[in-house]
């Protein structure tokens, strides 16, 4: 037995347990004083309860006399049982004091535990006679009170409990009529409150759950959610052609409350998908219904391809307008539903931002980002929907069957259609680019073809006569080109007029965003405006006619047909008043353009040429993918309009033999590659040529034949020099046109096609101007009578034996040549302007033949002598003297050609070798005429024998 055993028990329990040993009985008061009062050893005390054995404190059956006999030895030792019954006693006072020390230690409590067990005895005297006298009382309340009094209250607590049913009717009548309110609000098309409605309704008829007829009206709110979520899908399906704001926001605000958002947006698109194949089918069909007139035909059971093919050509473009208002006002509808989200997911986060429900925002903004996701993949989806429904009604009509202006509409709705995919999503619209480029490319071919055939019978019906138009003319003026017209001065020429910078892009669905359809300028697109390029009498107008004659009539220094009609070189523009005397005499001899308006030279083919560059930019604008194509064949009219400028005018195949490098090497490259590549040479078709040889013929065009009407042989007119100032210069005015258009070229064309372009520029543009000394070589080579000069001066003694001091006739007889031909140059200029580079062109081609025919003259002199050569100075220096007076030209053409021919003569035998080699440009005749004839006299054989050889070693290379 342990102490810790000892303390589990009570005070109580302890001597309940020692009761049980034999005359063992709990000391009196005495007893515990007198034990206190004895001396002790607690350590030994200690020790003895420890020894005391651990059945002792077992249960209270123990039976200790029992235990103890029982451990008596079978032989009894009275020593050993009166030490055994020492020990006992020893142990019994150790427990017993320990035990009266344990009472005295706990006395204090159990006096206090004492007490409150007799307070508690006193409270329960007190309630016991409480419920007496409560007793007592109910007594006299039962005999106070009688049963009516008692039926009273009982009635009051039911009017309380009915009162309660009753307000639980009302609301449950009230849930039975709402469907009434739910049908009034779905008319109204408040879908919000209608399903606000409907789930408070649900959530009260849970509260009244325990009332058997709500079973049935929860059944009936399910079916009206249900019939409530539908009209609000049919609600969403109206979005898609018709975008309303605040219906849509209603319609967004009922998914929400529905927790179906993501729903909404899936259903959203298809019922876009939808719109677009019910829209272009139902355009479609109307038109055909409305042409075919038959309504027994079953046209709505076709499908949309094959109703395609059933539309009228007459039909066909206002059909193809009305289908693209249709898919703009659905592909507007979805624009406006993504600005929609926009703003409102803008909203959202500005609101959840102030928020604290971070469970609630997320889930928004999960939803937010799904819808965003999903609006921003329907852009391409709906895109490419559109592009296929319109290319299966462009392949359902062969597009060759149109006019070009139809067909340009086309192109022209096509291109605007493009245009608006490209700002709906950023597409390039790969599969209407593809569609239309095919079927514009073999259009265009044709149409092409078509219209250089018509240029043909143009060029050879035509009689080169000026087309009058305006000073201020500029093909920007012209219908045709209405498409690049911007903000410029119609004063200023197009080759100087500034390129006006655009303002700022404004998209097409910012710009119809709040009504209108860019496909409506299409179909009402009328240019009312009428061309005023023509001029009726080649004044600008009445005034300026007038002003021409109001100063200087008496003038009589000044020529009449330069005080009229005088106009300023520099501008073109005609001066209010006439010019000064001083002011005419100052101007340059050989300007024979002062009596016409500086309008541009041109003719009704160089007219209709330009019209057809502006066509087939209409189309490279409309339709950018076939710009190379398009550029390629507006080189073509170009080409061929100078390859039949120069075969009318300016072929002639004893020009290279001149050597005076007429034609540069340029030029000669482009119209060889003109003529290989566009010129069909062949009078007829070769039954055995090959197919591939007849295909390439199929893009040439036969060369142009000029009109009998154009006469270019009679002298008085030049030689045609009105027809060909005509013709060339309207060529160089086609040119300059198209190098005012090059700029717009170079933005369309494609970059790899770009050095086409340049290539065309530099080698065909221009050389236009270059057809000039070609052409007009002709003329100065027949305007003058070059060969009775040759007479004239073969008629000349030049072995005369003294200086002579009076020039030979012939001078005078060129100089007269000379004259008449600056008179001819002006009646010509009556009928035709003719500019100042021409005039100089004309000139310097007379003077270089004159020149040229001069040397010749010489060298056909037999004899000579020093005074004769004087003589060849003496009238060459009259010529030029008198020649300047003539033309403006300087220096004279050839002058130092002459000249230096002539002081060959003083030359000695070393100094001649060396001038022979240096001196190429005189033929062999001209330099053995000078050595055997001009130098013989002064020179031995030998050394002319060996002059000539050089020259035969020159020559030799040329033969």
């Amino acid at each position: 037995m342990t102490q810790n055993s000892l303390g589990l028990k009570s005070p109580q329990e302890s001597l309940s347990d020692l009761g049980a040993i034999e005359s063992l009985r709990v000391p009196g008061k005495e007893e515990f004083r007198e034990l206190r009062e004895q001396p002790s050893d607690p350590q030994a005390e200690q020790e003895l309860i420890n020894s005391i054995e651990q059945v002792y404190f077992s249960a209270d059956s123990f039976d200790v006399v029992k235990y103890e006999l029982e451990k008596l030895p079978s032989v009894l030792n009275l020593q050993e049982l009166e030490a055994y019954r020492d020990k006992l006693k020893q142990q019994q006072a150790a427990v017993s004091k320990k035990v009266a020390d344990l009472i005295l230690e706990k006395q204090p409590a159990y006096v206090k535990e004492l007490e409150r067990v007799t307070s508690l005895q006193t409270g329960l005297q007190l309630a016991a006679v409480i419920c007496t006298n409560g007793r007592r009382h109910l007594n006299i309340a039962k005999e106070g009170f009688t049963q009516a009094s008692l039926g009273l209250l009982a009635n009051q607590r039911k009017r309380q409990l009915l009162i309660g049913l009753l307000k639980s009717l009302r609301t449950i009548k009230t849930l039975q009529r709402t469907d009434v309110r739910l049908s009034e609000m779905l008319e109204e098309e408040d879908y919000p409150g209608a399903i606000q409605l409907c789930l408070e309704c649900q959530k009260a008829a849970s509260t009244f759950k325990h009332y058997s007829c709500i079973s049935e009206l929860n059944s009936k709110l399910q079916d009206t959610l249900e019939q409530i979520e539908e009209q609000l899908d049919v609600a969403l399906s109206k979005i898609c052609k018709n975008f309303d704001i605040n219906h849509y926001t209603k319609v967004q605000q009922a998914y929400r409350l529905l927790g179906k958002t993501q729903t909404a947006m899936d259903q959203l698109h298809m019922h876009f998908t939808q719109a677009i194949h019910n829209t272009v089918f139902q355009v479609v069909l109307g038109y055909v219904e409305l042409c075919a007139g038959n309504t027994d035909t079953k046209f709505q059971k076709l499908q949309y391809k094959d109703l395609c093919t059933h539309v009228t050509p007459d039909s066909y473009i206002p059909c193809l307008a009305d289908l693209c208002k249709a898919l703009w006002e659905v592909m507007l509808s979805y624009y406006r539903t993504m600005e929609w989200h926009e703003k409102h997911d803008n909203e959202d986060t500005a609101s959840a931002s102030e928020g604290s429900n971070m469970i609630g925002t997320e889930e928004t903004n999960f939803d937010r980002g799904y819808i965003k996701k999903k609006l921003e993949h329907g852009l391409t989806r709906i895109w490419q929907d559109v592009q296929l429904k319109v290319k299966t009604y462009l392949l359902g009509t062969d597009l060759s069957i149109f006019k070009y202006d139809d067909f340009i509409f086309v192109l022209d709705i096509i291109s605007r259609l493009m245009q608006v995919g490209e700002e709906f999503c950023g597409s390039k619209s790969e599969v209407l680019q593809e569609s239309i480029r095919k079927q514009s490319v073999n259009y265009f071919k044709n149409y092409h073809r078509t219209r250089l055939d018509e240029l043909r019978m143009f060029l050879e019906n035509e009689t080169w006569e000026l087309c009058p138009v305006k000073s201020n003319f500029s093909i920007l003026q012209l219908h045709e080109f209405k498409f690049m017209e911007q903000s410029r001065s119609p004063s200023v020429s197009p080759s100087k007029q500034p390129v006006s910078t655009s303002s700022k892009t404004v998209t097409l669905f910012e710009q119809y965003c709040s009504g209108g359809n860019p496909f409506e300028i299409q179909a009402n697109h009328k240019d009312e405006e009428t061309e005023d390029v023509l001029a009726s009498n080649g004044y600008e107008s009445d005034e300026q006619e007038k002003s021409a004659y109001q100063e200087y009539d008496s003038d009589s220094d000044v020529p009449e047909e330069l005080k009229r009609d005088y106009v300023d070189e520099q501008t073109g523009d005609v001066p209010v008043k006439s010019v000064s005397r001083e002011t005419l005499k100052s101007r340059k001899k050989s300007d024979y353009s002062l009596n016409k308006v500086n309008a541009p030279i041109l003719t009704n083919t160089t007219l209709n040429v330009i019209r057809l560059v502006g066509k087939y930019m209409q189309m490279m604008n409309i339709l950018k993918p076939i710009a190379f194509d398009v550029i390629h064949f507006m080189s073509q009219l170009f080409d061929y309009y100078l390859y039949a400028i120069y075969t009318f005018f300016g072929r002639n195949d004893s020009l290279e033999s001149t050597g005076l490098g007429l034609s540069s090497s340029r030029l000669r490259t482009t119209l060889n590659r003109i003529q290989e590549s566009l010129i069909d040479l062949e009078v007829s078709a070769d039954p055995t040529a090959t197919l591939t040889a007849a295909e390439e013929r199929k893009e040439k065009v036969p060369s142009p034949h000029l009109s009998q009407l154009v006469v270019l042989t009679s002298g008085d007119t030049l030689y045609g020099l009105a027809e060909r100032v005509v013709a060339t210069e309207s060529l160089v005015f086609l040119a300059e046109q198209f190098e005012f258009l090059q700029p717009h070229l170079d933005a369309v064309m494609p970059a790899v096609k770009k050095p086409f372009l340049q290539q065309f520029y530099s080698q065909t543009v221009s050389t236009a101007s270059e057809l000039r000394k070609p052409i007009y070589w002709i003329v100065a080579g027949k305007a003058l009578d070059y060969e009775q000069m040759l007479l004239l001066m073969a008629n000349v003694k030049w072995d005369v034996k003294e200086i002579m001091s009076q020039h030979n006739i012939y001078v005078d007889a060129l100089l007269k040549e000379f004259e008449q031909f600056n008179r001819r140059l002006n009646e010509v200029s009556k009928r035709v302007r003719i500019p100042l580079p021409v005039s100089n062109i004309l000139w310097e081609h007379c003077i270089r033949l004159a020149n040229r025919t001069i040397v010749e003259g010489y060298a056909n002199v037999k004899k000579c002598s020093n005074e004769g050569r004087a003589l060849m100075q003496l009238d060459f220096q009259q010529f030029l003297m008198k020649l300047e007076k003539l033309t403006d030209i300087r220096p004279i053409p050839d002058k130092e050609f002459v000249e230096t021919y002539i002081k060959a003569y003083y030359l000695t035998e070393n100094d001649m070798e060396r001038w022979i080699k240096e001196h190429r440009e005189y033929s062999t005749k001209q330099l053995t005429n000078l050595v055997n004839v001009c130098l013989g006299s002064h020179i031995n054989k030998k050394a002319r024998q060996k002059l000539l050889a050089a020259i035969d070693d020159i020559d030799r290379p040329k033969r």
